[in-house]
């Protein structure tokens, strides 16, 4: 069965790029001229019906089952961390409205913690793409915006989740529009105890017979402990567009979080005689101005980042006697500003430029240690730092059916500066009928040690050296259709890469972990993507996405310790093999989805030894949902049943995290027709 899915991908990858799809169902697609922003780009766009499939998803969520990717989870409402083309997570850069919102401490972001239904505009930009909008992005960028795509007048919008283990979502939405102003309120409200029931392959239970002798085990079901969570999360956006050429934007985000982190699958203990929590408070804004002309665009952006963390751990140690054992608090507050500038001289030149700075200010320590006179006792540090990068590119186009662009880009850490991250594309149509187009580009990129990596006590390493490589993509792709018939897009993109100075955090003789410049890591592979609509009869509407991807990413040798066992084989937690599928079919008022998603085996160690803890299993998961409109005079509903896990697949993303089996949701929506026309 996995050979013939493997196989059906590998034919579909004639059919990738949710990015590319230019045309409407059933044209024949030709196009031979690109449009200027295109070249040199290479990426996978979301569309509305994927972020809005239901409130209750995180982006991770849509990343998982509509890219290949991959997708890092400790399930729902925990870390949920994603990887390019065989990098970590913290070489993938994301922005939300073109400011960065990585984790300075940590060089990451959670999308566990990003909703879906906040989200407008998604794309990814793979590897030398991402060089376009920002340095650091060894594997990739993932993009995310928010648009004033806001209906005439005021309009109203409530979401209502219910699903298994006790789980309620709710979302609503309070919007405003006319020529000028776009107005918009978002919130999403989610909560669980989150205590499914797992089988522990972890453990065993002996089975006795009269005499007390053992005759069997078998593997308990437990539930998962200490698993709640509540979330709460508001958007307001402001639009002014004053008709003349410039709009002005005021974008803010407040995140509260508060998740309890769940007991691992070999834990024997008693999930009343601890608290393991974490909470979050995140504010993040951004103010913006565009000045549109003809040839010409300007436009401005400031923004701001606050984020409070705690994390706290106690154990009762006797009876009403709780010890903590760890109090952390981190305070990040991060200032952004950012210039940028397009000019179209002629037909044949597009020119960019864009300045932008992040300015950190981190605090972190552990409430336990108590300072002290003289030699202070601190677990944490406070630290700030100023990101620049700068940026320069020209795309040429001297015939419809050829174009190159450059990009330069320049950057500085603290004090230091990066050297010059150059990057250079060149694409082709070689077939106008069909768009059928090749694709070629090299950069080079860096990415800095985060400020855990360089100040985290114990074991910071300020000595630490950029991470540092070379990309290369060659890939191909095309468009092709029939009238009211069927559409068809694809592409294949076969892509190397060599990262030096790979950090990794190591153990020291001290009994604490410290991270080193050691790896030296290739990472090449091929991503197929694609996209087929199908308009069989007459009201009936069928579309099939689907992505594949192979990546090795071995590391080549290790600068410390060139006997090791690790060198030639795969990172852990990299799969080599990762594809999804995802099938809407649509009649009238009702719609059904079909959404699959499959990971390869991974290790858990850089030895690659098979194991119990040594690798995790490769997993399927399949999602379905059917989902009815309703139309009333006063009123629209919409009603939804969604099926997770359909297969109730037993599977580990993470080792010793346990994931649910089979779960349920339904969701009611409603969407008032007051000012309206009935």
């Amino acid at each position: 069965m996995k050979k013939i899915l493997i196989l059906f991908l590998l034919l579909a990858g004639i059919m990738p790029g949710f990015a590319q799809r230019s045309y409407k169902l059933g044209e024949v697609v030709v196009r031979a001229k690109r449009p200027m922003k295109e070249i040199g780009v290479t990426k996978t766009t979301f569309d509305s019906a994927m972020l809005k499939e239901n409130i209750a998803l995180s982006m991770a969520d849509i990343l998982a089952f509509n890219s290949s990717i991959f997708v890092k989870s400790y399930g729902r409402a925990t870390l949920s961390t994603v990887a390019f083309r065989g990098t970590s997570p913290s070489h993938t850069q994301v922005t939300w409205n073109g400011m960065r919102i990585n984790n300075p401490m940590l060089g990451m972001t959670d999308f566990s913690t990003i909703p879906s239904y906040f989200i407008d505009q998604a794309s990814l930009l793979h590897g030398t793409s991402s060089v376009n909008e920002t340095g650091g992005g060894l594997g990739g960028l993932v993009k995310l915006a928010t648009e004033p795509d806001t209906p005439e007048g005021f309009n109203v919008q409530y979401v209502q989740g219910i699903g298994s283990f006790s789980t309620f979502d709710e979302f609503a939405r309070l919007t405003y529009g006319s020529d000028k102003w776009h107005v918009s309120t978002r919130a999403v409200h989610s909560s669980s105890p989150n205590n499914y029931k797992y089988i522990n392959h972890d453990k065993k239970v002996n089975i006795y017979d009269d005499d007390h002798n053992i005759i069997g085990q078998y593997h308990p079901k437990e539930r998962n402990r200490s698993g709640a969570f509540r979330d709460t999360h508001i958007l307001q956006e402001v639009y002014y567009n004053t008709l003349k050429g410039d709009r002005l934007g005021l974008n803010a985000w407040y995140i509260d979080s508060n998740r309890e982190l769940p007991m691992l699958t070999t834990d024997y203990g008693n999930e009343a005689d601890f608290e393991n929590r974490q909470r979050e408070q995140t504010f993040r804004s951004v103010l913006s101005w565009d000045h549109t002309r003809s040839k010409w665009k300007a436009g401005l952006k400031g923004g701001y980042i606050h984020t409070w963390m705690a994390y706290d751990y106690r154990r009762e140690v006797s009876e009403g006697n709780w010890a903590s054992m760890t109090r952390s608090r981190s305070k990040v507050n991060t200032i952004y500003g950012q210039a940028e500038g397009e000019y179209t001289p002629s037909r044949k030149w597009f020119f960019t430029a864009n300045l932008s700075a992040h300015q950190h200010f981190v605090r972190s320590q552990d409430k336990n240690i108590i300072l002290q006179d003289g030699d202070k006792a601190i677990v944490g540090y406070d630290k700030g730092r100023i990101e620049l990068s700068g940026s320069a590119s020209a795309k040429w186009q001297p015939i419809d059916r050829l174009g190159m662009s450059v990009v330069v880009r320049e950057e500085m850490f603290g004090s230091d500066w990066s050297p010059l991250i150059p990057a250079f594309f060149i694409d082709g149509v070689v077939l106008p009928e069909g768009n059928v187009t090749l694709k070629g580009s090299i950069s080079r990129n860096y990415r800095v040690p985060t400020l855990n990596d360089l100040y985290f006590l114990p074991g910071g390493n300020p000595d630490l050296r950029n991470e540092h490589g070379f990309t290369y993509d060659l890939g191909a792709s095309f468009e092709i259709g029939k009238k009211e018939v069927y559409s068809l897009s694809g592409s294949v993109t076969w892509f190397d890469s060599r990262i030096d100075d790979w950090i990794i955090w190591l153990p020291t003789t001290k009994g604490f972990f410290s991270p080193r410049n050691v790896k030296e890591v290739h990472a090449y592979g091929v991503e197929v993507t694609g996209n087929l609509g199908v308009q069989p009869f007459k009201g009936w509407f069928l579309d099939l996405n689907g992505s594949y991807s192979w990546t090795p990413s071995i590391n080549e040798g290790e600068k410390m310790s060139p006997a090791d066992q690790s060198v030639g084989k795969q990172l852990p937690y990299v799969p080599k093999h990762s594809a999804s599928l995802t099938g809407r079919l649509s009649w009238r008022s009702w719609g059904f989805l079909y959404k699959w998603c499959w990971y390869s085996e991974r290790f858990t160690m850089s030895s690659n030894d098979y194991t119990l803890t040594g690798h995790l299993p490769e997993y399927f998961m399949s999602n379905i949902s059917l989902e009815k409109g309703l139309s009333f005079k006063p009123i629209d509903l919409s009603l939804k049943l969604a099926v997770n896990n359909l297969f109730n697949e037993d599977y580990l993303s993470v080792l010793s995290r346990p994931m649910p089996g089979i779960n349920f949701e339904f969701f009611i929506g409603i969407t008032p027709k007051f000012g309206k026309k009935k």
